[in-house]
């Protein structure tokens, strides 16, 4: 699968909580699980089933980064995934910082240059990348 998306994680269905419209499919990628809320037709076409291997797709523009290791709570977006950053790139008013995940896997957030240096995000930080599970994409190879 090509896609342009910067992120793509791939993981095994643990779960498909059924709703009317949409489901809520609940990949475990290993070191963490990743929850994605995607409409019922679409868990239908991919024939998406318990145990099947997937890839969760997400942008970099919907990911956001807070510092530290530790999940945050209080907070709508409920995938938190974390990571060492290995890169920070800053233009005049955007960046990218890309993360490590402890699969081996990498992340890439593309956000504001203010909010890098608001964070002070740096090489070999410690960092969470969270996203919501509405910003989730699922894929299959088959």
């Amino acid at each position: 699968m090509w896609i342009s998306a910067r992120n793509r994680l791939e993981g095994t269905i643990t779960t498909i909580a059924e709703g009317g419209a949409n489901g809520i499919v609940s990949i475990d990628l290993g070191f963490a699980t990743v929850k994605a809320d995607i409409p019922m037709e679409s868990v239908n076409e991919l024939m998406l089933e318990e145990g099947k291997r997937v890839f969760a797709v997400i942008k970099a523009t919907d990911i956001m980064i807070a510092t530290g290791s530790e999940p945050l709570a209080n907070l709508s977006a409920r995938n938190q995934l974390p990571g060492v950053i290995t890169y920070v790139n800053k233009s005049l008013v955007n960046g990218h910082v890309s993360m490590q995940l402890p699969s081996g896997g990498m992340m890439m957030a593309s956000i504001t240059r203010e909010a890098i240096d608001e964070l002070g995000l740096a090489e070999e930080d410690n960092a969470i990348a969270i996203f919501s599970e509405t910003d989730v994409m699922v894929g299959t190879e088959d």
